[in-house]
């Protein structure tokens, strides 16, 4: 798997400050996507044991809410990343967020995809449509995508959506 950035800091793409992972490699090529030159599946670094390494030590930072996942294409990618986020679940407590351009029905009909699925905590889902977007959306870009609670959702066995609650 390959990656395009890591950012110790992200305040944009979740709720309080996060760490993010962007993975490159997505065949969407949604209309004025924000990460272009992500979608190329051989642009970026390969993922190692160090960079798994430095995601579990940023979020072991107090300040650190958690990590998310987004790309390019995360479900483009979900080999790779399976493996990388076990080792994350199981050496952090914190939330994890992924996006993704495919809907959540879509997504569960891969058994790989539900088990990724299942180590997260959110998923942003749906494709950006230009003609949709909306600045004052909080963590998408367009209305028609969802921020799904997982959690929730798993227990509840039907889409639930996430709430900006305090915990």
């Amino acid at each position: 798997m390959r990656y395009g950035q890591i950012r110790e800091f992200d305040i944009a793409n979740g709720p309080g400050i996060r760490s993010s992972i962007f993975v490159t490699g997505c065949s969407r090529n949604c209309k004025n996507c924000f990460n272009k030159e992500y979608q190329d599946f051989n642009f970026g670094s390969v993922w190692g044991e160090e960079e798994t390494k430095q995601i579990l030590k940023y979020l072991n930072n107090t300040v650190n809410n958690g990590l998310t996942i987004l790309g390019g294409e995360p479900f483009e990618n979900t080999e790779g990343l399976l493996s990388i986020v076990r080792e994350i679940k199981n050496n952090s407590n914190k939330s994890i967020w992924i996006y993704s351009g495919y809907t959540f029905e879509y997504l569960i009909q891969n058994e790989e995809n539900k088990k990724l699925l299942h180590l997260c905590d959110v998923l942003v889902d749906g494709p950006f449509v230009e003609e949709l977007k909306d600045l004052t959306l909080q963590f998408r870009g367009s209305s028609n995508q969802r921020i799904i609670d997982l959690v929730q959702t798993r227990l509840e066995k039907q889409i639930v959506l996430w709430t900006d609650r305090k915990e």
